[in-house]
């Protein structure tokens, strides 16, 4: 395996792809073939606690592979693509200079690229960040979404109308820097540290019905009953965690008059993760340096191929 700068020995090899599509399982494996440890890129694995919605592998699951960037967060605080860049970049030198391979594994596109390419990430202003919040509560995301089509179309485009905390952070960047919010991505160039990116796909009806046997498992093993117990950590006070795919969904249902909220709460869990998928298609379908594995068709091998041939 070519090592950073083409010479031999380790380098990052990055497992991405859309929810569901068994990127987790890849990475454990790759990890023991290669002598390495999984980093996680997933922004709602951050959240100590968010477990069965989250997918997040159990320790007999992980196979003696250690994995880092689990469970650092509390589910009141806000995850921050600075922070994740900075801790993420400091694990993969440190397993690099170590001799170890490090398998980045995740969906969250931004959190992914922030390892990768030359991104910088803005401060944020407390009177800008207030102003916007206020407006939030009173005007509705809609009304703030709007506002940010007229600024940056392309930022609009890639935020659902629905999550205030992306746009009120993109208007803000607008406002701070005077630059539009989608334009701080950089051009696609060589990845750092000599990356190798791993897409696993799906055909769309078989990632569908994964999908909804996913969820169904999730809702069998206690999902509700998980948030239920995070409510009493704050879950509501926390703006990233509480909008995660289920546990949102969950979250109204238990607003609501009966049971029958909570089995409405699993159909509308499977079409926002499929959503979701939509989404991150979108973005990874963009990079040209993803090297695409049928996710059906031995992964293992296909990735250990691909990985062997650069």
């Amino acid at each position: 395996m070519t090592g950073p700068g083409g010479g031999s020995g380790p380098r990052l090899v990055v497992v991405l792809g859309p929810t569901a599509t068994g990127k987790s399982d890849l990475a454990v494996e790759l990890a023991l073939r290669l002598g390495g440890e999984v980093l996680n890129a997933d922004a709602m694995q951050l959240y100590r606690g968010m477990d069965i919605g989250t997918a997040k592998l159990s320790l007999a699951e992980r196979r003696g592979v250690p994995h880092h960037l689990l469970d650092v967060l509390n589910i009141t605080e806000n995850a921050s693509v600075a922070a994740f860049q900075r801790e993420a970049r400091a694990l993969v030198e440190r397993l690099l200079d170590a001799g170890r391979v490090p398998v980045l594994v995740g969906g969250s596109a931004l959190y992914l690229r922030s390892v990768l390419d030359e991104m910088t990430f803005p401060g944020t202003d407390a009177t800008v960040r207030a102003r916007l919040e206020a407006e939030l509560a009173t005007e509705g995301p809609a009304v703030l979404h709007q506002r940010l089509a007229y600024l940056d179309p392309a930022a609009a485009a890639a935020v659902l109308v629905s999550n205030g905390r992306r746009i009120v952070r993109a208007l803000e960047v607008i406002e701070i820097t005077g630059q539009p919010f989608s334009g701080r991505l950089p051009e696609l160039g060589e990845p750092r540290y000599g990356a190798v990116l791993l897409g696993l796909e799906l055909p769309t009806e078989a990632l569908d019905q994964r999908i909804e046997e996913r969820v169904r498992r999730m809702f069998e093993a206690g999902l509700v009953d998980e948030v239920r117990q995070l409510l009493e950590c704050g879950l509501r006070d926390g703006r990233t965690a509480s909008r995660a795919v289920g546990y949102q969904q969950i979250l109204e249902a238990l607003d609501g008059d009966g049971d029958g909220d909570l089995d409405r709460a699993e159909a509308d869990t499977v079409r926002a993760t499929r959503r979701l998928v939509r989404r991150q298609r979108s973005w990874f379908r963009r990079d040209p340096r993803i090297h695409w594995l049928d996710g059906l068709d031995d992964p293992v091998s296909s990735a250990l191929g691909v990985l062997a041939g650069r």
